[in-house]
């Protein structure tokens, strides 16, 4: 679903910073070779995630949700120069060319990728996050947020994508539709927990930026 008309959209794509080169082989790739490509961030929103991370400037980065990787290289642009990345997929069929790129990037000794459950793996990274992408099965979104919440340095973000959900999120709910049922109820947790600030922005299918107090 398009928010804006596809041509605004190539507008925006055209006046934002270009793609590196890397991100613009494994976005063809992806297409080429592994089904529903539209999950993939995307060159627009791509440039978002990394100029966040660039201005947060995070010691610590976990995502849930890996696909192919390219929110991930986009998100490791900001990485402190001691800093790691740890992101979670459970989808076996996707290592190689999450490795693949990974290994080509500049950040290949920062980035940690963990095939499981995130439910299960998350409670193994002794670590404290300073930004984190969700990204993965909606219906888990909830569960995610509160388990990663007590791992945020303060001060840190949690972004969220996907959470308008095609525009589902403003038509009359159909009991049998989990997804959008979990992220009406995840969009008026964040709205109203009172140890994170949130902005919601129209931005492709809908991110979150969540800070946490």
């Amino acid at each position: 679903m398009h928010f804006i008309s596809e041509d605004l959209e190539h507008y925006v794509e055209q006046h934002s910073q270009d793609e590196p080169e890397l991100l613009v082989q494994l976005f063809r790739e992806t297409h080429q070779k592994v089904l529903q490509p539209r999950m993939l961030s995307g060159h627009f929103q791509g440039r978002v995630l990394s100029m966040l991370s660039k201005i947060i400037r995070p010691k610590h980065i976990l995502e849930i949700g890996t696909y192919t990787g390219y929110a991930a290289l986009c998100l490791a642009e900001g990485l402190a120069p001691e800093g790691t990345l740890d992101t979670i997929d459970i989808k076996e069929e996707l290592v190689g060319i999450q490795q693949k790129y990974f290994s080509l990037s500049p950040w290949k000794n920062q980035i940690t990728a963990h095939l499981g459950n995130a439910l299960e793996v998350i409670p193994t990274l002794d670590k404290k996050f300073d930004l984190v992408f969700i990204d993965a099965d909606k219906e888990n979104y909830i569960a995610y947020f509160h388990l990663i919440l007590p791992m945020m340095n303060p001060g840190g973000i949690i972004l969220s994508d996907n959470v308008l959900w095609s525009g589902k999120v403003l038509e009359e709910l159909d009991p049998r539709d989990t997804s959008t049922k979990v992220l009406l109820e995840y969009n008026t947790l964040l709205k109203n927990d009172p140890r994170v600030e949130t902005v919601l922005l129209p931005i492709r299918d809908g991110l979150t930026v969540s800070r946490v107090l």
